[in-house]
C-alpha cells in the first residue's frame, strides 16, 4: 500500500507530459538550422555552404553566422575564423585604371569585368571572387588576378592541404522543403546550373569523410533527440556525394510554467552516391535534404490535479480493502472446511 501511495504521490509532485497531434497551419515562418560538422580531410579554405529550396531561393557560399576552425591531422585546432580565408594587406596594388596605388590615392581595385556599376571596386581576392560569382563566372586562374596574386591566395590554399576543418554555426531558411550542403569550391549559378570554381586545386579528388557533432532544427527542448548527433562516416572510395534525407516535424513544447518553445524534431535516412561513369549530377560533398511534415506535435507539461490525486488514493485504499476482504474470506472459509472434515473423521 505504501509503495502504491508514494508512487501516486511522486506523480502528483512531478509534472507529466501530454502529447497531441495537430495539422501545422503556420505560414511564412523561418526555419533555423544549427550545425556543427567536422571534416578531417578537407581544408577550410575550399569548403563552402550553400542553401536552396523548392521556391527557387538560393544562397551560395553562405558566411554570415558561420565559423570555421582549421584542424591538424590529429584534430587539434590551428586557427578559428569566421567565413572564408583572410587576406593580408596589399602594398602598392594595381588600381582599377591600371596604375599602381600612390600615397595620395584611394585604393580601388579592378573587378576584371565583373563590376556591377562603373564605380564598383574589388579590393581583395575574395571581393573579386564574389563579383565573379554574382556574374555566374568561375575564377579559373586566381594567379592572373592582381589581388589574389599579391595575397598569395593559391599558396594559402595549398598550404592548408592535409588539414581538416570544423564548420559550425547556423543558417535561417524558408520553412519549405529544401537542402543545404557542404561542397569544395565556391559555388556560382549560371543558366540554371550550379558550378564550382576551385576544382583545379585538387582536380576533383576530395575526401568528404565527416562527423556530425550536432544538427538541430530549432531550439533545444526537454526530451528532444537529434538522431544525427555524433554520427560519423568515413569515405573509402575516391569521390562521391553523401546524402541525408530528413523529415522535419514541427514541435511546440510548453512547460509547467507556461513557457513555450517553438522547435522541431526530425528523422533521417542516409545514402552515398558514388561518382561512377559520369552518373553523379551533384558536385562531391555532403548534402542535407529536408522536408516538412504537415503534422505538428504539441507537448504540454501538466501537474496532476489534487482531486485526481485524491481519487486515485481513495481507489488505492478501496482496492486494498477489497482484496484484503477477499483474501480474509478465502482463508476463513478454507479453515472452516478443513476443521469440519477433521471433525467428521473423528466420529468415524
Amino acid at each position: 500500500m505504501l509503495i502504491l501511495f508514494f508512487s501516486e504521490l511522486r506523480l502528483y509532485m512531478h509534472p507529466v507530459t501530454e502529447s497531441h497531434l495537430r495539422v501545422d497551419t503556420t505560414r511564412g515562418e523561418k526555419l533555423r538550422i544549427n550545425f556543427d560538422v567536422t571534416f578531417p580531410a578537407l581544408q577550410c579554405s575550399i569548403i563552402s555552404i550553400d542553401t536552396m529550396d523548392i521556391s527557387g531561393e538560393r544562397h551560395l557560399d553562405v558566411r554570415h553566422d558561420i565559423f570555421k576552425r582549421r584542424l591538424d591531422s590529429h584534430g587539434n585546432v590551428i586557427e578559428a575564423k569566421q567565413g572564408g580565408i583572410g587576406h593580408t594587406k596589399i602594398e602598392k596594388p594595381l588600381q582599377k585604371h591600371g596604375g599602381r596605388l600612390e600615397d595620395n590615392e584611394k585604393y580601388c581595385g579592378s573587378c576584371f569585368g565583373a563590376e556591377e556599376t562603373d564605380d564598383a571596386c574589388c579590393n581583395s581576392c575574395e571581393e573579386v571572387r564574389e563579383a565573379y560569382r554574382k556574374k555566374g563566372w568561375g575564377l579559373s586562374d586566381p594567379e592572373s588576378i592582381d589581388q589574389c596574386q599579391r595575397e598569395g591566395y593559391v599558396q594559402k590554399v595549398k598550404d592548408e592541404e592535409g588539414e581538416g576543418c570544423n564548420v559550425h554555426g547556423f543558417v535561417e531558411v524558408n520553412k519549405v522543403a529544401g537542402n543545404f550542403h557542404f561542397v569544395p569550391g565556391q559555388s556560382f549559378h549560371q543558366s540554371g546550373f550550379q558550378f564550382h570554381d576551385m576544382i583545379m586545386f585538387q582536380q576533383g579528388n576530395y575526401n568528404i569523410s565527416h562527423k556530425v557533432n550536432r544538427l538541430a532544427f530549432g531550439d533545444f527542448f526537454p526530451g528532444v533527440v537529434n538522431p544525427l548527433d555524433g554520427v560519423q562516416w568515413n569515405q573509402d572510395k575516391q569521390n562521391g556525394v553523401y546524402q541525408y534525407f530528413i523529415k522535419v516535424v514541427p514541435t511546440i513544447y510548453t512547460d509547467v510554467h507556461g513557457k513555450t518553445i517553438q522547435s522541431n524534431q526530425f528523422s533521417v535516412t542516409e545514402h552515398f552516391q558514388n561518382a561512377e561513369a559520369g552518373r553523379m549530377q551533384s558536385p562531391p560533398g555532403v548534402f542535407f535534404y529536408y522536408d516538412l511534415s504537415p503534422i505538428k506535435v504539441i507537448f504540454e507539461e501538466q501537474h496532476v490535479e489534487f482531486l485526481h490525486f485524491l481519487t486515485n488514493v481513495c481507489a488505492i485504499v478501496g482496492g486494498i480493502f477489497t482484496v484484503s476482504g477477499i483474501v480474509d474470506s478465502f482463508i476463513y472459509h478454507g479453515q472452516r472446511a478443513i476443521k469440519k472434515k477433521m471433525e467428521i473423521g473423528k466420529f468415524n
